[in-house]
């Protein structure tokens, strides 16, 4: 299975933006540092406003920021939220479906198995865990994010 392009930009997003808590981040940073489209990303951005889990700061020094802990944002439900469907195959569109071996198929049973099992692994999974950590004398500390650590 493959994510969508909207879903892997979430990812990225709200991966920089709790990779660097401690300051407000603007599309252009995260557009910057991924080549990205500015006005794709800025399509992104909006969901994750609307869904709760982008915060935007309006104003001459504004930029965004998580509403939320990484630790709150369940892997599982982002994909959910950002994925259009998970059609496996064309058996799983009963609009679309022209296949003459639906009705005795097991293919669809087994590609419909495996997609719960997806998310069901990404359901253990919050934005927490996917954040990289360095060991430091009093436990461990986010790694920022970064294009270009001297230009900043």
């Amino acid at each position: 299975m493959r994510l969508i392009q909207f879903t892997d930009f979430s990812l990225r997003t709200l991966l920089f933006l709790s990779a660097n808590r401690d300051r407000l981040v603007t599309i252009q940073d995260i557009a910057d540092l991924h080549g990205i489209s500015k006005n794709h990303l800025m399509k992104v951005v909006y969901q994750l406003g609307q869904t709760g889990l982008v915060e935007t700061v309006r104003g001459r020094n504004g930029g965004l920021r998580l509403a939320k802990e990484p630790a709150d944002i369940n892997i599982g439900q982002l994909v959910r939220t950002t994925e259009t469907d998970f059609f496996m195959a064309e058996c799983f569109d009963r609009a679309q479906d022209t296949c003459p071996l639906t009705n005795d198929c097991k293919l669809k049973h087994t590609l419909n198995d495996a997609t719960k099992a997806f998310l069901a692994v990404l359901d253990q999974q919050t934005l927490a865990d996917m954040l990289p950590s360095i060991p430091t004398e009093s436990g461990s500390k986010p790694v920022r994010i970064m294009r270009n650590a001297a230009s900043h």
